[in-house]
């Protein structure tokens, strides 16, 4: 059995109102090719397969042509996906009805029996060439059996679903969109929604060591869990932020010959380069001339995109267009200007830097709904309201 494992290709994203269909685009083409070139059996896409619960008109349709399209080329092709958190679970799941006829199977809802007990025989997908997925999308609060914390609960819900599924015939895979403990994080990384003190992250041992291969979803760096070579993470396909410009990018590709299992790691070239310029927050001067060693040119779909970093040590109100001015002949994408204060309490030998642009304002708005509604997530309108607030201060 052949498996390509990928996750996290966030369809609609615009990187700093710059729009990527483009982007999207070559992933989509590149992926195709792959599951041709390799003869892929199962395709399974682990969460945030959009970049938000309400996608737009052109996001839904790359999603469903790139459906059609590879399913078409490879009649033997079965694809699971599964919801992530910033997906809607429920419009994600809308169209099962005909995407089964395509062997496609997603799951995006924890659904209940009439008796209110989780319907777990709904979150296990038989695989065609034998064999079962246990397709677990992101699961919020009530999504998963009583438990004193929500790792209990997820480590309980795996460990029912294994245990209807062991001692048959065939691989048995899993798939979950969650952060899991043992797993690599950026500190500066705000594009994944990981939670302070781990309290959210799941062990590895919920994943049973009977279980052939894990598929997970969230974190957007590619890596193994905790040691694990079975237990792991596809990683993102574009960066998502400035702070995951030197991740590896691509999925993985795992082999199932009776016992023997191998993994290989398909290498995607991301489109379109990340630059941070200077490397390190410096003056406005040091900025200004590493702008000048830019490229000249237009800048265009392909161009890279540009992050600036300048340390403010006093009011700078021509700051925005002297770069702009400098940026206007070079053939890249000005995304973000990051300010930086000088810190206090500065180590020897050198200044410690204070971000003033650390965390964006949605993970604010979500960590003071949580705290004040006890846990429970934003509803997506109230999201989608607090996206427009913000896209139109920025602007």
């Amino acid at each position: 059995m052949r498996i390509i494992h990928t996750a996290d290709w966030h369809l609609g994203q615009t990187f700093f109102d710059y729009d990527r269909t483009t982007e999207h685009i070559c992933f989509l083409d590149w992926l195709r090719l792959q599951i041709r070139r390799l003869r892929a059996d199962v395709l399974l896409v682990a969460g945030d397969v959009f970049d938000s619960s309400n996608p737009g008109a052109e996001a839904q349709r790359l999603f469903y042509l790139f459906l059609r399209e590879v399913t078409g080329e490879n009649p033997g092709l079965q694809v699971i996906i599964i919801a992530g958190n910033h997906d809607s679970a429920a419009r994600l799941e809308a169209p099962n009805p005909l995407l089964e006829c395509l062997h496609v199977s997603v799951r995006g809802l924890v659904r209940r029996t009439q008796t209110g007990a989780i319907d777990y025989r709904h979150l296990i997908v038989p695989l065609r060439r034998g064999g079962c997925c246990l397709a677990v999308p992101y699961l919020r609060q009530g999504d998963y059996p009583e438990a004193t914390t929500y790792a209990q609960g997820v480590k309980n819900l795996y460990a029912t679903l294994y245990g209807m599924v062991r001692g048959g015939r065939g691989p048995i895979l899993a798939m979950g969109h969650l952060q899991a403990a043992g797993s690599e994080v950026s500190e500066s990384d705000v594009s994944e929604r990981t939670f302070a003190g781990g309290l959210e992250c799941v062990s590895s041992e919920a994943f049973d060591r009977g279980i052939t291969y894990t598929a997970l979803g969230h974190l957007h760096r590619a890596q193994r869990v905790a040691g694990r070579e079975n237990v792991r993470y596809a990683g993102a396909p574009l960066p998502m932020s400035f702070a995951e410009r030197n991740y590896a990018r691509g999925v993985t590709y795992i082999s199932i010959d009776g016992e023997k299992v191998t993994q290989q790691r398909l290498v995607f070239e991301a489109p379109v380069k990340l630059w941070s310029i200077p490397s390190e927050a410096s003056s406005l001067e040091a900025a200004l001339g590493a702008i000048a060693a830019l490229p000249e040119g237009e800048a265009d779909a392909a161009s890279p995109y540009v992050e600036v970093k300048i340390l403010l040590t006093e009011p700078e109100p021509s700051l925005r267009h002297r770069l702009e001015e400098a940026l206007r002949t070079k053939a890249v994408r000005l995304a973000r200007i990051e300010k930086a204060l000088p810190g206090v309490g500065a180590e020897a030998g050198g200044a410690a830097v204070a971000s003033l642009q650390g965390v964006h304002p949605m993970e604010i708005a979500e960590k003071a709904y949580r705290r004040r509604f006890a846990g429970l997530e934003m509803p997506p309108g109230m999201r989608t309201l607090l996206e427009e607030v913000i896209r139109e201060v920025e602007l």
